[in-house]
């Protein structure tokens, strides 16, 4: 039985738990998001309310495929911090990079948003 974990095939059973979180994940990151959209927009700098959103979103939205089961998507903070406690930093690192990256792609994005800011409030 040399076959490896990447190459196993998924039941039917296991691939709706794997949709169904996924689907109860993004429900809970979107409440999340707007009850924290309510609790910042007392900030008076709106270039500070969007950096706080944007952040939220590389934070928790960021995923990073499981080295276990190729084609599995896993939150990026769930998984390098389980990778983290259990003593694998390649694994770990794999997934705080997916963050960093996503982190440069958000900060561009932020920027943008606040160069079309000024230029509308103008």
């Amino acid at each position: 039985m040399t076959e490896t974990l990447s190459a196993l095939t998924i039941d039917s059973e296991a691939q709706t738990a794997y949709a169904l979180f996924w689907g109860l994940y993004g429900l809970a990151f979107v409440v999340f998001y707007y009850t924290m959209t309510r609790l910042i927009r007392w900030l008076p700098v709106y270039g500070f309310r969007t950096l706080v959103k944007s952040l939220l979103l590389v934070l928790l939205v960021t995923p990073v495929e499981s080295a276990t089961l190729a084609g599995w998507w896993v939150p990026a903070w769930l998984y390098g911090g389980y990778e983290s406690v259990l003593g694998d930093s390649a694994e770990a690192a794999r997934a705080f990079f997916n963050m960093g990256l996503a982190s440069i792609v958000m900060a561009l994005v932020w920027m943008l948003d606040l160069v079309r800011y000024r230029f509308t409030r103008r």
